[in-house]
């Protein structure tokens, strides 16, 4: 087992110094300029100057990704220049609103969907299947944005029973901090379910009529312990794959529904550094997602490994 994570370690290095290269050459290719922004409309030419001093905008592009790439390797993400304060300090900030709501959603997808996909499957051809298919369309045709107004003027305008946007941090008041992620957590965790619903059914599917499944139900197995026992361990590869690749997109910013339900995590973090212009934030926003992209799909890696040991080999 050591041997495969360091393998896999050894896959992750050069890629997440290959990211890094194209998100700090793709951010330099934005029209404008960060210096003559920053003055405001006067452009005093001192000013302009001594910012391309300080943030090194007078260096050519090699030299400017050394500076930048130097420091994350320190941990210093750079500076937002709206702000004036350390990227990281804000990334430490946005980051547990983030992973709070990740967390919930995640929990909220795997409650519904791998159930509704296990249901499916045992009951294939059945209105239970064509139900749990239903529910799974729904949730994939639904937009985001729409069911969290829907469920803002349901919940928060007539009934009145939770907020309508906002963050309060569980450290001040954990029952109203669940009330407040309650519904982004539920419509980010609706789209999820779908997909992993079809998923588990299609890997479902595939074990149920394997040789193994067929002799276990032949000698009398139960089918409780046919299907989670037999059955679920080894559907579980392409389900955790998915939730590691789901897990990720969650923790990049969910920008749509932070932007409907004022939830100050990663997705409005971006969106605010990119209409300022702000190419540290960016840049520190984006490397810690590829990072995180990268370290999820380790995690899933081992984990699969645990469950199925052929992969090992791999």
């Amino acid at each position: 087992m050591l041997r495969f994570i360091a393998h896999r370690l050894a896959l992750a290095v050069p890629t997440l110094v290959l990211a890094s290269m194209i998100i700090f050459a793709l951010q330099q290719l934005l029209p404008g300029d960060v210096a003559t922004a920053l003055t405001g409309e006067e452009r005093d030419p001192e000013v302009v100057a001594f910012i391309r001093q300080k943030y090194h905008l007078d260096e050519p592009l090699p030299v400017r990704y050394a500076y930048w790439a130097s420091g994350v390797l320190q941990g210093d993400l750079g500076e937002s220049v709206r702000l004036q304060k350390p990227v990281s300090e804000l990334v430490l900030e946005k980051l547990p609103v983030t992973l709070e709501l990740a967390c919930l959603a995640m929990l909220v997808a795997l409650v519904i969907g791998v159930p509704m996909g296990i249901l499916s499957a045992v009951k294939r051809g059945t209105w239970m299947d064509a139900a749990a298919n239903g529910v799974a369309l729904w949730g994939l045709s639904v937009p985001n944005f729409w069911l969290g107004i829907l469920l803002i003027l349901l919940f928060s305008v007539h009934l009145g029973w939770l907020p309508a946007s906002g963050y309060v941090p569980p450290g001040e008041n954990l029952v109203e901090n669940l009330r407040s992620m309650a519904m982004p957590a539920f419509v980010l965790g609706n789209a999820i379910a779908a997909v992993m619903m079809r998923h588990t059914r299609a890997a479902m599917l595939g074990v149920l009529g394997s040789d193994y499944v067929r002799t276990a139900r032949a000698k009398g197995v139960s089918p409780l312990r046919l299907v989670l026992r037999h059955a679920l361990p080894n559907a579980a590869i392409p389900i955790i794959t998915l939730g590691a690749l789901e897990f990720g997109q969650l923790l990049s910013g969910a920008v749509l529904t932070e932007q409907v339900f004022s939830v100050p995590g990663f997705g409005k973090l971006m969106v605010d550094a990119v209409f300022n212009r702000d190419f540290a934030t960016v840049q520190g926003v984006v490397i810690c997602t590829a990072a995180t992209y990268i370290a999820l799909n380790l995690a899933a890696d081992v984990l699969s490994a645990v469950v199925n040991p052929k992969l090992r080999r791999a």
